[in-house]
């Protein structure tokens, strides 16, 4: 028995070291990917933040200097208030797309033109939405200002307007990331397991109970994509803000991802940039950890 044991074991390593090696093999490319255009930038920026430099000359290092000046600033609060209210009104995305996937998710005559006019604010640019959006708010011949004066209601310059801008913006966001969650749920609903729900039929399942009960514990996929990915949308939002006010009235619409394009490429102030970006990254880590840690803990 010690014979074959002694003959076997040296065919026996090396296909083991090969099962080991393999999936790390396949991996490499991606890794190497990841490490160079993800890890490595956000290393450079967390570096950066830690010096004052205006993109061209020397950096002069100046500690905590830039976050000591960020958290006295009465526009990062302004930022991360409105950063905050995008987070939360984003959250209307999610139920909204599937309230419209299970709409369409039926099998009539001309669905599928509904279903490509849902789909139309997914795939145009964030700053077409931006420009449609402006001129839907105009306050001269803008549409909401011809319904409102029809009704009987003065017109309003919401883009003007230091109380409603950020809502407005967040409307015009809210438009295409509805129509994501809608695709995301829609793929959902085409997996569900048939054999489950043809039980809960025989079981007396219908209406609320079976979508409560049956159908959304299986879209949870999906629901776990959606709302990441709304949470970052609403976290990293920029292009919407960029177009239509550019932060204002008087900053009232800046957000965090703004007032770091702001500080770093107008005001020649990469270092406090780059503390600006620190800090919306930590937001993000911070939030999809716990998110995550949610989900792990649910599925156990």
């Amino acid at each position: 028995m010690t014979g074959l044991s002694s003959t076997a074991s040296p065919t026996v390593r090396p296909k083991r070291s090969r099962l080991i090696a393999a999936p790390w093999l396949f991996l490499a490319p991606a890794i190497v990917i990841f490490s160079l255009y993800v890890l490595y930038p956000i290393m450079q920026s967390v570096w950066l933040s830690f010096f004052e430099w205006d993109g061209l000359g020397e950096k002069t290092w100046v500690g905590w200097g830039n976050y000591i000046e960020l958290f006295d600033s009465d526009a990062f609060y302004t930022a991360l208030v409105n950063n905050f209210i995008w987070m939360v009104l984003f959250m209307l995305a999610p139920p909204i797309g599937l309230l419209i996937a299970l709409f369409l998710n039926q099998k009539v005559k001309g669905i599928r033109l509904i279903k490509a006019l849902f789909f139309f604010p997914f795939v145009i640019s964030q700053v077409v939405v931006g420009l449609v959006f402006a001129w839907f708010y105009d306050p001269s011949f803008g549409l909401l200002t011809q319904m409102m004066v029809a009704m009987g209601f003065d017109p309003v310059s919401i883009l003007a307007d230091e109380d409603l801008v950020t809502y407005g913006i967040i409307a015009a966001g809210l438009w295409p990331q509805v129509a994501y969650c809608m695709i995301l749920y829609l793929t959902g609903l085409n997996n569900l397991d048939p054999e489950q729900l043809e039980a809960a039929r025989l079981d007396g399942a219908k209406g609320w109970r079976m979508l409560w009960y049956v159908v959304v514990p299986q879209l949870k996929p999906a629901t776990f994509i959606a709302v990441v990915v709304t949470v970052i949308g609403a976290l990293r939002s920029f292009d919407l803000v960029a177009t239509m006010t550019a932060g204002g009235p008087w900053g009232s619409s800046t957000v965090l991802a703004y007032l770091m394009y702001e500080e770093s490429i107008f005001n020649y102030r990469m270092g406090y940039g780059a503390a600006v970006a620190v800090v919306l990254f930590l937001i993000m880590l911070v939030y999809i950890a716990w998110f995550l840690w949610r989900m792990l803990k649910g599925e156990r």
